[in-house]
């Protein structure tokens, strides 16, 4: 049975991890619209997953005898005005998301709640994976720079990009 303290801690990060997936889905949806093909298949995955990291959370605190919420989730706010801000905008948030993880099993410990910080060890490692692929791409965007035939390679290497692979053209 979790404490009110981590079943509060926990429907905070499932509507944290709710957010990412329209975050996600958002931009998909932009580059989609804008004939980034490749961009968008990416974004469409991560939104995906990001939604299966949410689930993962909800089956967890249910299983421990709380019961998970399903928060409202206001438009994401974003900046569209380039490829470079865009990703930005994307690796900030999976810094953000590393954190509130972070506060999550700081909480885990203090409550010595073992199994709920066994189980956020999982989370820690997909944030470390999350911020270094969001960094790889940006570092890719920032060496493509205005160059639309490097974009465009970008854009078709993007289909096959896999957080975990990092099998962008390098």
């Amino acid at each position: 049975m979790v404490s009110d303290v981590i079943l509060a801690a926990l429907n905070e990060q499932i509507k944290v991890e709710a957010e990412s997936s329209q975050i996600y889905l958002a931009m998909a949806s932009w580059a989609e619209v804008k004939g980034f093909e490749g961009i968008a298949t990416f974004m469409f995955k991560q939104s995906d997953e990001e939604r299966a990291h949410m689930l993962k959370l909800i089956k967890f605190v249910n299983q421990r005898g709380g019961h998970a919420k399903v928060s409202a989730l206001e438009e994401p706010k974003l900046d569209y005005t380039s490829f470079r801000t865009l990703f930005r905008q994307l690796y900030e948030h999976e810094v953000k998301v590393s954190e509130c993880i972070n506060v999550l099993v700081d909480i885990s410990l203090s409550e010595k709640d073992y199994a709920t910080h066994n189980f956020l060890q999982w989370y820690v490692s997909e944030q470390i994976e999350e911020e270094a692929t969001a960094k790889v791409i940006l570092d890719k965007i920032d060496l493509i720079g205005d160059d639309k035939g490097g974009l465009y390679m970008f854009d078709n290497d993007m289909k096959n990009f896999t957080s975990s692979g990092h099998n962008i053209v390098q």
